[in-house]
């Protein structure tokens, strides 16, 4: 067992879904305040170590499907790399040390996270094999880390960007699991039992329905009175052309080239969503905060 199977078995890519975690501090205003910036991190870093350690628990129930999956069987359990027991040690480890990071540095934040922790339990242990429910458990996750967020830097969240949240992470879920029936049409090999509960045209239904939601609704709050007065800007609305391109850029990689299996991943590669998430970010800096 080497430190880079241990690195590899924390999956660290798929921490960039916890950035969702300083959007709270971005959206009120705190970027720039040192205690919010410094909760924000201690939050980020506990939920990191916890995210991992539910990763390890998923790993280890799913190391006999993950054999037969083209990439997830170089995993590190699955591939034999580490043994189940070591594995499950040090997930026991990352979750105590997250948990004791919170008691310690930011009791407001450990109800959020212990949901977290029992219902991605519930999931890796049986929720995962019930159809759209495994897909709304998935989506449930991103608005678990804004609240995480919201309560490190103590500022309300708004409906609007709990149900834009939601609906985005709905949206990359169905892309994930259009991916594996992609993988269970053309092998033969079902990598999970909820794939009979799904099929190539009830995905691609229900993502071009979650993508013209998110637009929608995207649209209809950067033009919402509330919000401009709330953040400033009379111009928002001239974001929405980078939401538009990223949705259309997904589903050009779900639809065209069919790897939507894993979007951290996508993120972290794919050179055209870096630019189009890159603008939002800048634009939105120049209109929130260089205002004046």
């Amino acid at each position: 067992m080497s430190i880079l199977n241990v690195l590899h078995l924390m999956r660290f890519h798929q921490y960039i879904k916890n950035f969702f975690i300083f959007i709270p501090a971005f959206f009120s205003f705190k970027f720039f305040d040192e205690n919010s910036i410094c909760n924000s991190l201690i939050a980020f870093v506990a939920f990191c170590l916890c995210a991992s350690a539910i990763y390890i628990i998923n790993d280890i129930i799913d190391a006999p499907s993950d054999r037969i999956h083209p990439s997830k069987s170089k995993r590190p359990i699955a591939s034999g790399k580490i043994k189940p027991k070591v594995a499950l040690f040090f997930a026991m480890i990352f979750l105590v040390l997250s948990i004791f990071i919170l008691i310690y540095l930011l009791p407001e934040v450990i109800f959020p996270v212990v949901v977290y922790v029992v219902i991605n339990l519930l999931y890796t242990l049986k929720l995962k094999h019930v159809p759209i429910v495994d897909i709304f458990i998935i989506a449930s996750g991103f608005v678990i880390r804004l609240f995480v967020g919201a309560l490190a830097v103590n500022v309300p969240l708004s409906e609007w960007i709990i149900v834009m949240t939601f609906l985005l992470a709905l949206f990359l879920a169905l892309a994930k699991r259009r991916d594996d029936v992609i993988l269970y049409e053309s092998s033969g090999e079902k990598m999970r039992k909820v794939v009979d509960g799904y099929n190539l045209q009830f995905l691609d239904i229900a993502m071009a329905i979650s993508g013209s939601i998110v637009m929608i609704a995207y649209i209809l709050w950067s033009i919402s009175a509330e919000v401009k007065l709330r953040l400033h800007s009379d111009y928002l609305y001239l974001t929405s052309i980078f939401v538009l391109a990223g949705i259309f850029r997904y589903m050009q990689i779900a639809f065209v080239e069919k790897k939507s299996g894993n979007p951290s991943k996508i993120v972290l590669q794919d050179r055209f969503l870096q630019g189009v998430i890159l603008c939002w970010l800048v634009s939105f800096w120049i209109l929130m905060y260089m205002r004046g």
